[in-house]
C-alpha cells in the first residue's frame, strides 16, 4: 500500500469531497453533512465514480476503514487523506451532520 495523509477534522477544507466508507446502516444513521457514500466493500467496484484529481477527505467511524481506504485509493493514483478519528472526530468538533432516516444523527 502507498503512503496516506492523516488530517483532523479542522483541517478538512469547506466545500472538500468527503467519502464516507461506512456500512449503509452507519451511513444512514448520521454523515458528515454532503458526503459521497461508497461502503469500503464496494470501494474496489466503485471508486472510479470518483474525481481522480480532486482530493477525497475519507471518513469512517473511527479512522480504521477510512485509513485502509485512503491508502488504497492512493495506490490506484487518487489523492486521500485519512480523517483522524472518524465520525466521532467530527461531533465532537461541533461540524455539520445530517441522516437518512429522518431522525437526530447519530455517529457513534
Amino acid at each position: 500500500m502507498s503512503d496516506f495523509e492523516t488530517v483532523s477534522v479542522d483541517q478538512v477544507p469547506s466545500g472538500a469531497l468527503i467519502l464516507d466508507v461506512r456500512e449503509e446502516y452507519e451511513f444512514v444513521e448520521g454523515h458528515a453533512s454532503g458526503a459521497v457514500h461508497i461502503p469500503l466493500g464496494d470501494l474496489p467496484m466503485r471508486y472510479e465514480e470518483l474525481d481522480q484529481d480532486v482530493d477525497a477527505y475519507v471518513i469512517c467511524r473511527t479512522g480504521g476503514r477510512s485509513g485502509q481506504a485512503a491508502a488504497w485509493l492512493v495506490a490506484q493514483g487518487y489523492s486521500a487523506l485519512n480523517i483522524a478519528g472518524g465520525s466521532g472526530a467530527w461531533l465532537e468538533a461541533g461540524l455539520k451532520l445530517e441522516s437518512e432516516n429522518g431522525q437526530e444523527p447519530n455517529v457513534r
